[in-house]
């Protein structure tokens, strides 16, 4: 009978981490920067460039941060790794003597351990060290521009939504269109972020959504403030 790996949810994480961030952010950063123009100056030129520079810019900002963050991580991945070839040609005994150690405070007997070890070690001792030594392998291998354009892209699509109704909501209540739908939008991210994740999909709608009416409101408040001020 052909057995197929189980699929697990750490599978996931590093392209839910940057697309759910981005989209998440795209969305309610640009609502928020929308919802606090439209508070401040009620007219449909000034509110779309403003939803239109907030999404460029920030689709820009998110992915350089994300390739900044996720080169930093290679570099001490790619460090890690030559000290690891340097130590297995300088004192290879050593090395061995580390890669048992590590079966045994998982429970294995000393002999077994050392055995595991030798094998691993004749297969491909660097690999072994890498993956029990360091943690890493090809699921949390840093990938700076995947991350990059993973983050771009959500951003950007996180941001079409209070773009497209920037150009069609009514202006009078444009703040409310912009509210109503971004905190939809909001529970449908949190719920599909929850069951890719695995988590509880109630709290992650309801955190997403605190935060989120939180974040707009601020913004409107600050809008309405320096509008009234300004007239």
């Amino acid at each position: 009978m052909h057995h197929q790996l189980e699929k697990h949810y750490v599978n996931r994480v590093g392209w839910l981490r940057a697309e759910v961030l981005g989209a998440n952010d795209g969305l309610l950063s640009t609502t928020s920067i929308v919802i606090g123009v439209a508070a401040a100056n009620p007219d449909r030129n000034t509110i779309i460039l403003a939803a239109l520079a907030g999404m460029i810019a920030g689709a820009m900002s998110m992915a350089a941060g994300e390739y900044v963050s996720v080169s930093s991580q290679e570099d001490t991945e790619k460090a890690d790794l030559l000290r690891e070839k340097r130590e297995l040609e300088e004192m290879p005994e050593v090395e061995l003597g580390e890669l048992a150690k590590i079966d045994q405070r998982r429970g294995v007997s000393k002999e077994t351990a050392l055995k595991v070890a030798i094998e691993l070690s004749n297969h491909d001792a660097l690999a072994a060290h890498v993956h029990d030594e360091l943690g890493s392998n090809e699921i949390t291998q840093a990938k700076p521009l995947q991350a990059a354009f993973a983050s771009l892209g959500s951003f950007a699509l996180g941001a079409l939504l209070p773009f497209g109704v920037s150009l069609f909501a009514p202006i009078k209540e444009m703040v409310y269109f912009q509210y109503g739908f971004s905190i939809i939008f909001l529970m449908i991210l949190g719920a599909i972020s929850a069951k890719t994740g695995g988590s509880k999909i109630g709290i992650a709608v309801l955190r997403i959504c605190l935060w989120g009416t939180v974040a707009m409101g601020v913004t409107a408040l600050i809008g309405h403030f320096f509008g009234v001020t300004i007239t």
